[in-house]
């Protein structure tokens, strides 16, 4: 196992979905759901192209994304101030009741990564990692 910074990130982010989508088995939720959910919890009424923006993800596979969740009724897409160029997105009913599903999820992953972690170090290292995406984001 390789130690490098990128190897790290890159194997805890596959390790991390793999057992989001175990937690999530059952929901209806599949991947990529979850995110946008996550998001549209602070932005709900967002745009795509914020969307998009906020959970990286292009926007010919958010798309594709969105579609599926207006499908089954996660989302929807309304048109605002008469802009006929522009859809938001807003989370339903069903959305929202999949969101808390989603939040425990994460919340219970978090507490997992985190068990043998001190408060202080736990609070270093989000200090730490904030300041890499930042670095990281504006490349």
């Amino acid at each position: 196992m390789s130690s490098s910074f990128h190897y790290l990130v890159m194997a805890e982010h596959s390790i991390f979905q793999k057992k989001l989508i175990a937690k999530l088995k059952g929901t209806g939720l599949t991947s990529g759901q979850p995110k946008v959910l996550d998001y549209l919890k602070d932005h709900d009424g967002a745009s795509q192209k914020d969307i998009a923006h906020g959970c990286h993800i292009e926007p010919g596979t958010l798309t594709t994304l969105l579609n599926r969740m207006e499908e089954i009724g996660l989302v929807e897409r309304r048109m605002l101030g008469g802009n006929r160029r522009s859809f938001y997105v807003f989370m339903t009913d069903l959305g929202k009741s999949k969101l808390k599903l989603v939040t425990d999820a994460f919340n219970e992953l978090e507490e997992e990564a985190f068990s043998d972690i001190s408060a202080e170090d736990r609070e270093n290292f989000m200090d730490l990692f904030q300041k890499i995406y930042k670095n990281t984001a504006h490349l």
